[in-house]
């Protein structure tokens, strides 16, 4: 056996011999199934955010809009966990976040920021429209409180 050969054997063997991967793409671009989950989500959150700036717009100029997956827990233990202010909680789980104006840790200011919570939301939805309908309660919610006004003001009812 040659010492070429042996070194061919030694190289773990590819899942796909010939090195070609994928010929192309699972589904076409233009598809629905194409987009991922988070980016299905972020368009909802758009289209529930609409309404709410046309009506709004001047009034939100200095609020930036944010999609996380998952809020940030600094401890494990369910009995310790407070959620602060500016916080819309379902069952203690938080769905969004209001985080107010600021300075940062370098003492630059920060704008006001609210930061849906991608998956706890759709895990209490059932299907996509009520996904959608969620999030627009949620969003709602979020800005009435920013505002400082009734949520009902904020969606014109």
């Amino acid at each position: 056996m040659s010492a070429a050969n042996r070194l061919l054997r030694r190289t773990p063997r590819r899942r796909d011999r010939r090195g070609r991967g994928l010929r192309g793409l699972m589904y076409p671009v233009s598809t629905p199934a194409f987009r991922t989950r988070a980016e299905r989500f972020d368009s909802k959150v758009l289209e529930a955010l609409e309404p709410i700036e046309a009506r709004w717009g001047p009034e939100l100029a200095d609020v930036d809009l944010a999609v996380d997956d998952v809020p940030a827990v600094d401890r494990t233990s369910p009995d310790e966990v407070v959620w602060g202010t500016g916080v819309l909680a379902d069952v203690g789980v938080p769905l969004a976040h209001l985080v107010p104006a600021g300075v940062d840790s370098a003492g630059l200011p920060t704008r006001a920021r609210i930061v849906l919570y991608r998956r706890p939301l759709e895990a209490r939805a059932r299907n996509g429209e009520d996904l959608a309908d969620l999030v627009h309660e949620v969003l709602v919610e979020q800005v009435a409180e920013y505002l400082n006004i009734e949520p009902d003001a904020v969606d014109g009812g």
